[in-house]
């Protein structure tokens, strides 16, 4: 008791310290899992025929494709690999132009230095 009283300040920034750490990798794993139920709708909307949503979600999607780490670019990447044929791209499939424009932006970033 006599060691919190005397160092209660330190006690208090180690917990705040703590608190804030927990929050920063909550928000983090918050934020991932977002994305991937994103992906996921998007992915679904598109195949059930709903396009006008697909294309908003599309839209979502590619505005944010920027701020991803290259794991979760390469996760979206194996997950719209197995709905493509990579042989053939078309061009008014959402799901097959998603793919290629994860494709490339992970082309970027393994050329940037």
């Amino acid at each position: 008791m006599r060691f919190v009283r005397r160092n209660r300040f330190t006690v208090i920034f180690l917990g705040l310290l703590i608190f804030c750490s927990a929050m920063v990798v909550r928000q983090f794993m918050v934020n991932q899992s977002r994305h991937i139920e994103l992906r996921e709708r998007f992915i679904d909307q598109y195949g059930k025929g709903y396009k006008p949503e697909a294309e908003r979600l599309y839209q979502r999607l590619l505005r944010y494709l920027q701020a991803l780490s290259s794991d979760t670019l390469i996760a979206d990447k194996k997950q719209t690999a197995m709905l493509v044929d990579p042989r053939s791209p078309q061009q008014d499939n959402l799901i097959c132009r998603y793919h290629w424009t994860v494709s490339n932006e992970l082309e970027r970033r393994s050329q940037a230095p």
